[in-house]
């Protein structure tokens, strides 16, 4: 899939979230939600911030940590998994936990 068509079908699925938004950043986009930066969306993944609560949810899925270059790793945002990703109605709950890891 394209980065953009990509990025687009993030946006969808993220409907049920109101005020989310996405912005242009090192070759990827930042997702934001009323202006509070929550994830990423970078070589055709979404990532969300974490804490030591909600990263457990990844870690059971193997999900892994972004690393937006081989000799960095940011642990505090991991991969959303696809079946989220997928899942709308999930997919806002997984936002709103990330969002309020943040405010």
């Amino acid at each position: 899939m394209e980065k953009e068509t990509f990025k687009e079908f993030v946006l969808d699925q993220l409907r049920l979230v109101e005020r989310v938004n996405c912005k242009a950043m090192f070759g990827g986009h930042g997702l934001y939600c009323e202006g509070i930066f929550f994830g990423i969306i970078a070589d055709g993944r979404v990532y969300f911030k974490t804490n030591p609560i909600t990263v457990s949810n990844y870690l059971e899925r193997d999900m892994q940590p972004f690393q937006p270059n081989p000799r960095q790793t940011l642990k505090n945002y991991y991969e959303v998994p696809i079946e989220i990703l997928e899942d709308e109605e999930q997919l806002a709950g997984w936002t709103r936990k990330a969002v309020a890891i943040v405010k």
